[in-house]
């Protein structure tokens, strides 16, 4: 009876706040390798992460019909791919876009490791294609326009977001439908974008290719290198006195971007390091609002 109340309870809290979590993948998981979840959470300092996932979910936020927009943003948590910063930069953030009549679904992506998976370095990318099918394919019960699905990452889940909106001709999940894999924006929060020596975050492409990669595949994962006139428009948030992750790898990307004419908004503060989420405390200003104008300039928050 107390089991029986408690899940009546959860459901209803859920209900409440448009929310519901769903397996990312209905049968098996592709590219793993049978062993036990060990998923665990926790606080790191004031940062709440999750670490040894190995069993992907979707967590889906739903504007009130009222103020819904139709578009929808899938959002990829930092962590430097050994840990998911599921509240600051995942369903913080989800919820603020339902503020504005924004759908969004944030990835619990799995984390490299050659223990769960046959092949790490294309895991969490497997990820956000299926996302991205999921999220198209349920597009009509979610009231979402399937033209107007972004993508959004921080840090190291800018890496795989960035490498979503660049490398999506490069299929690495199966995709029978044929749906499209191409995001119609992005969002990169203090993104790792290159994986080149001069300025990559070195424990990231560690975790991802190694710590002795080819030339090839520091160039494939470089998704600065990756961009064509095909790459979404695409918008960028950093810090100048980010040590982490420094800005260099917002400005090379949107070098690229305009050198291939794709629509960019780069935003770069004096000061707020790495990490900051929505709040830089170091300026009144809002970056979020800064992207939401954004959005709305280009279309993305009028209601179809």
């Amino acid at each position: 009876m107390k089991h029986s109340l408690l899940m009546l309870f959860l459901l209803m809290t859920l209900h409440s706040f448009g929310q519901r979590i769903m397996p990312l993948y209905e049968g098996a998981i592709p590219n793993s390798k049978p062993t036990k979840d060990v998923e665990k959470t926790s606080m790191s300092g004031d940062i709440k992460v999750v670490d040894h996932i190995s069993i992907p979910t979707l967590t889906i936020y739903l504007p009130d019909e009222r103020i819904a927009t139709g578009t929808a943003v899938i959002i990829f948590p930092g962590g430097g791919y050994w840990v998911n910063a599921i509240a600051h930069e995942g369903t913080d953030v989800a919820r603020k876009f339902t503020d504005v009549g924004v759908a969004a679904v944030v990835v619990k992506y799995r984390i490299p490791s050659d223990e769960t998976m046959v092949n790490r370095e294309i895991g969490p990318l497997q990820d956000a294609q299926q996302a991205m099918i999921v999220v198209r394919q349920h597009a009509d019960e979610w009231k979402i326009d399937s033209h107007r699905i972004g993508i959004m990452g921080f840090s190291a889940g800018g890496h795989l977001a960035s490498t979503a909106g660049t490398h999506f001709e490069n299929p690495v999940v199966d995709n029978p439908a044929k749906v499209s894999l191409r995001p119609d924006f992005m969002i990169l929060g203090y993104p790792v974008v290159s994986f080149q020596d001069s300025i990559c975050h070195r424990g990231s492409r560690e975790q991802l290719i190694g710590k002795t990669p080819t030339k090839e595949k520091i160039d494939f994962y470089s998704n600065e290198l990756q961009v064509t006139a095909r790459t979404p428009p695409t918008f960028l948030v950093h810090a100048s006195d980010d040590q982490v992750v420094v800005p260099q790898n917002s400005i090379v990307f949107y070098e690229y971007l305009l050198r291939h004419k794709v629509p960019a908004e780069l935003h770069i503060y004096e000061k707020g390091g790495h990490g900051f989420g929505l709040n830089n405390k170091t300026t009144v200003d809002l970056w979020f609002d800064r992207c939401k104008a954004w959005m709305s300039s280009n279309g993305w928050l009028n209601p179809k």
